[in-house]
């Protein structure tokens, strides 16, 4: 890997430095938003290797960067062909999420009715996301799937948290059109 592409992994983190310094959920996620498709439409966004292999049996979740005060972490999604997620949250937290290769399916949705661990969603969109894409999830409206669109083929995401997501509330469907809510611990790996 050339030393410029390197340089721009520190360079994202020195972005998000800044754009977390900017306080409120709106104005950091504009803000990285822009720097994160920017850096993947110039080519300067260079992933180490490791990042880059889909594992077979689900989709890979590794941690780029971690912010030392825990304002952010940065975490690299390698998907395999036809892997995706359920339909989840993100735990009460801010998140700006980017196509890094391939193409994503990136479905949303808004929560209509909450009776604790039964409720109820509208799908609000469905877009399909390439290189250089980016998204914003702000709370309340959190709720989404995403999942690989290239039938034949890896896909690769960046995703940035307002935190550590470490768990979240992952929505099963029912015949009846709820969905009931299980918590998931969510783990690195590698």
């Amino acid at each position: 890997m050339s030393r410029s592409r390197v340089g721009g992994v520190q360079e994202l983190i020195d972005r998000l430095d800044s754009a977390v310094e900017l306080g409120g959920g709106t104005a950091v996620t504009a803000r990285i938003k822009t720097d994160l498709s920017g850096l993947i439409l110039e080519g300067s966004l260079g992933l180490p290797e490791r990042f880059l292999r889909p594992l077979s049996e689900c989709y890979a979740r590794r941690l780029l960067h971690q912010d030392p005060d825990l304002r952010y972490t940065v975490v690299v999604m390698t998907w395999g062909p036809g892997q995706g997620t359920p339909l989840h949250d993100h735990a009460g937290m801010w998140c700006v999420e980017a196509v890094t290769q391939g193409e994503m399916e990136v479905t949303q949705f808004d929560l209509v009715e909450d009776r604790g661990d039964a409720c109820r969603f509208a799908e609000t969109s469905r877009v399909s996301a390439r290189v250089g894409s980016s998204g914003c999830l702000i709370p309340p409206f959190e709720y989404h799937v995403l999942r690989n669109a290239m039938p034949d083929r890896s896909s690769i995401t960046i995703h940035v948290y307002g935190g550590e997501m470490s768990r979240c509330s992952a929505f099963e469907p029912h015949d009846d059109g709820w969905y009931y809510r299980r918590e998931r611990i969510l783990r690195y790996h590698e």
